[in-house]
């Protein structure tokens, strides 16, 4: 069963085109993106490079300061993110996020450009899919 996880490129289980914000972008404005579309894992870009990503655990804590809104992205983000390739093995972006304890994996062109990204819960889907047999 296992097997079958081998040599799937990681772009087909991933969330294709993610939000992003710029380094310099006031966490008020962050919160308030992700709270709107729902989202739990936000790659944070300096000229279209990701430098870092902020995830809702990051502003759970952040909330707990009374000055959170006076923060930017590259304060609160999580520097130099785990960023993979379209055609990386799925197996190997799975492990190596459980080996590091991230949540997430940003997926990058061979133009460095953001494409998608995917989240411990797309890991989770294609697991359901193998263990049913539609992979």
């Amino acid at each position: 069963m296992v097997e079958k996880l081998r040599h799937i490129p990681v772009e087909e289980f991933t969330s294709p085109s993610p939000f992003t914000v710029d380094r310099m972008t006031n966490m008020g404005k962050v919160k308030a993106m992700m709270e709107e579309h729902g989202i739990r894992h936000l790659p944070v870009v300096d000229k279209h490079e990701a430098v870092g990503i902020i995830s809702d655990r990051d502003l759970k804590v952040l909330g707990k300061f009374p000055t959170w809104t006076s923060f930017v992205a590259e304060d609160v983000m999580s520097p130099e993110p785990y960023t993979v390739t379209p055609t990386t093995d799925i197996d190997e972006v799975a492990l190596q996020m459980s080996e590091r304890k991230i949540g997430s994996a940003i997926i990058q062109d061979e133009r460095g450009e953001i494409v998608g990204i995917f989240t411990s819960t797309d890991a989770l889907n294609a697991l359901v899919e193998v263990i049913r047999g539609d992979v």
